[in-house]
């Protein structure tokens, strides 16, 4: 989009831009959150990455207004255990 067509966008709504702005910022937040977790996941740090992931899920349904079928979908996935690693994943 040019930048004549977003000025003219927020021409009625001038706060509309700032809001549209911190919105976006907290999206990308967001992005860089699931990374952490997914990292977190992946080293075993289990308990870090679902304490993580239940705020993240939080903030998308309380702050952002996102429905928790969505946050589901992102949510990693436990890797396969090592065999030499076997005895120390929970059921």
């Amino acid at each position: 989009m040019a930048k004549a067509d977003t000025d003219k966008q927020y021409a009625d709504h001038p706060k509309e831009k700032e809001a549209d702005r911190y919105r976006k910022a907290a999206e990308d937040a967001l992005q860089q959150l699931d990374w952490v977790i997914g990292y977190l996941h992946g080293i075993r740090k289990l308990e870090i990455s679902r304490a993580l992931a239940k705020n993240r899920s939080h903030i998308r349904t309380q702050l952002m207004n996102r429905t928790r079928n969505r946050c589901r979908a992102k949510r990693p996935t436990r890797p396969e255990p090592r065999p030499e690693e076997g005895k120390r994943w929970r059921q």
